[in-house]
């Protein structure tokens, strides 16, 4: 309807998966960084959780068709409450491998068979699953299985597990998931789009239909939008969706705060949409260092406290390290001078303390090391914190 008034091409809020309308946000771009280094790995488990809508299997999308067929034989399965001897007949069907009876042995058999053939091929394989959380813990421990099969040394199998905020919890702390937690080398949580990305992945979308300025939107729509569906990617698109059938509707030509006002108002009370804004997200696994490691420090509670801890944190540490550098220096300087006064006097006392100085040089190396490790990671979060502050900004 709305797309006919408006000469869009096809439907840019759609709320099924379409890679071709990928957004890749701060969240996503980090989430495709981690499944970028779990896929070079080729082995184990990668896990991608965040909130329902978050853009999961957009994600998966967005990734399964970018990756080389010649290098790479992908298949996804999405799950419902599915025990492990069930699972491992729909992952040999997901494979494209028809198993004539029903046993799991027969159906383990056909998959370890295919999977030797792709890699004699020179093709690795990745196995999705979608809706990991709804899997049971004997299922889970069947995939953990078939993560085992090798060829010689080179692994058969890579699975990328994808669920909600409690299966992340599940993989944490249940007691019978500790080997598959041992097998996970990349993880990240989807969190909510920033302030400042709600407007760029409008536009983006509506771009991808040929969006030519009609409708326009009011700038403080983008604000109250963010603010309604708490960043959340589909929430997003149910809204809009809703607002541009009301444009067809009222033959508008902008969105304005009363008609989105309107429309939220018709969500809610059809109990279309949840406005409660989703549980606070956890950081990855590859997180900075914690600024609870910063001595006698209060815990942030706002972005500025988190900028002021972050740089003081920061200028901490570059202090330190410009304190021990003078010391290295120092101890390099009373080395030379002890190595002279021993080839002058051959005293084995002045041998005694070179030696004592060369370890003394070892544990002020190992500490360099270990300093120039925490400002790395320090000024990582420096720069996550900056990110921010530009979105935030941008918003307003």
């Amino acid at each position: 309807m709305f797309d006919d008034f408006y000469g869009f091409s096809g439907r840019p809020f759609q709320l099924t998966p379409d890679p071709a309308f990928y957004f890749e946000s701060l969240t996503h771009r980090k989430a495709l960084s981690y499944l970028g280094y779990g896929l070079a790995q080729g082995e184990g488990f990668i896990v991608i959780t965040g909130e329902v809508g978050a853009g999961k299997s957009t994600l998966v999308a967005h990734l399964m068709a970018t990756i080389d067929r010649l290098r790479l034989t992908a298949a996804q399965i999405v799950t419902s409450k599915l025990d492990g001897e069930e699972l491992v007949h729909v992952v040999a069907q997901a494979f494209g491998l028809s198993i004539a009876s029903h046993d799991k042995a027969t159906a383990l058999g056909a998959i370890e068979a295919f999977l030797h053939e792709e890699a004699r091929a020179g093709r690795r394989c990745l196995l999705v699953v979608d809706e990991s959380q709804n899997l049971a813990i004997d299922a889970l421990e069947e995939l953990r299985m078939l993560s085992n099969f090798q060829l010689g040394s080179q692994p058969l199998l890579q699975i990328l597990l994808l669920g909600q905020p409690e299966f992340r919890d599940s993989i944490q702390g249940h007691p019978g998931l500790e080997q598959l937690r041992q097998r996970v080398i990349a993880a990240h949580h989807l969190e909510a789009m920033e302030p400042g990305e709600v407007e760029p992945y409008i536009l983006h979308r509506l771009r991808k239909v040929g969006w030519d300025g009609n409708p326009a939107f009011d700038q403080r729509v983008f604000a109250e939008l963010h603010k309604a569906s708490a960043g959340v990617p589909r929430r997003i698109n149910q809204i809009v969706n809703r607002l541009l059938i009301l444009g067809a509707v009222e033959q508008r030509k902008r969105i304005d705060g009363v008609m989105l006002a309107q429309v939220l108002a018709e969500l809610t009370a059809d109990g279309g949409l949840q406005l409660a804004p989703p549980p606070a997200p956890a950081a990855g696994v590859a997180a900075p260092v914690s600024l609870a490691a910063v001595p006698d420090a209060p815990a942030p509670t706002t972005r500025a406290q988190v900028g002021a801890a972050s740089m003081a944190s920061f200028e901490s540490a570059l202090a330190e390290r410009d304190m021990q550098i003078a010391e290295l220096q120092q101890a390099v300087i009373e080395l030379a001078n002890q190595d002279e006064a021993a080839q002058a006097s051959g005293d084995p006392a002045h041998r005694a303390a070179i030696d004592a100085l060369h370890e003394r040089l070892a544990g002020l190396e190992s500490r360099l090391i270990e300093q120039d490790r925490t400002i790395r990671h320090t000024l990582t979060m420096l720069i996550e914190w900056i990110e921010r502050e530009d979105a935030t900004r941008a918003a307003a």
